[in-house]
């Protein structure tokens, strides 16, 4: 092999490392995220390329059988050569990762970002880093409290009637209570709907619900018709 081959051959091998290391298409709310449509079978690693098994996604989520649009924590080039993209899990523990490969997923940008403040019970809206909307909310009460973490936008299922307790839409997000294993026949996701019915009870600016964020419909009916699924929702104290 003569010199100059190999300096190129350990410039491509450094090139390669590189690009295992960084994290790309890491989401933040001045710029939004990258979301991967599942389109095929994705087997998910516990490692990129490598590790265990962790589950396998479908191409449609399980509830309302939408599209199964992930966030995308990261990317990386793979032991095997492939690129994998890290994504956000729609099921327990909170804040569950793993790896797909990226042949799996067509990947698009989101310019989206919901901010949930606990302590104020506001949600702010955000568009490419730009302060949209913001809207007063009911979040969780002491005794079932709404997660706290980065989660997205599992599905958006409009409901039958907008004057139930749910109100006109459900916004299902990939957080789950850590209280409740079980709600309403379901297990125990959070989201964000409407309000109507009894609901209506508990007022704006108040920390009375079983885990879920409430706003008015005509807020849910809004923040329905502007974020798409796997849109990031950061919720905090």
């Amino acid at each position: 092999m003569t010199v100059r081959r190999a300096v190129v051959l350990l410039l491509v091998a450094s090139l390669a490392a590189a690009a295992g290391a960084r994290a790309a298409g890491e989401p933040s709310r001045a710029t939004g995220a990258d979301v991967a449509k599942v389109v095929t079978l994705a087997t998910v690693r516990a490692r990129p390329g490598a590790g265990p098994i962790v589950r396998l996604l479908a191409t449609r989520t399980s509830w309302g059988e939408g599209p199964q649009q992930l966030l995308v924590l990261g990317s990386r080039i793979g032991p095997d050569g492939h690129e994998w993209l890290r994504v956000r899990l729609p099921g327990r523990p909170n804040g569950s990762a793993g790896w797909i490969r990226r042949d799996v997923a067509l990947v698009h940008h989101d310019p989206w970002w919901i901010d949930v403040s606990l302590a104020h019970r506001l949600v702010r809206v955000y568009r490419a880093g730009v302060l949209v909307r913001r809207f007063e909310a009911v979040v969780g009460a002491p005794r079932t409290p709404t997660p706290i973490g980065l989660f997205a936008v599992y599905e958006l299922d409009a409901q039958p009637s907008p004057s139930g307790f749910v109100g006109a839409w459900v916004i299902q997000l990939t957080a789950f209570s850590d209280v409740l294993d079980d709600y309403g026949g379901g297990p125990g996701r959070v989201a964000i709907h409407g309000r109507g019915g009894a609901s209506l009870a508990d007022p704006l600016g108040t920390a009375r619900s079983h885990g879920c964020i409430r706003l008015d419909n005509g807020a849910v009916e809004w923040l329905a018709g502007s974020v798409p699924a796997g849109t990031p929702v950061r919720i905090h104290v």
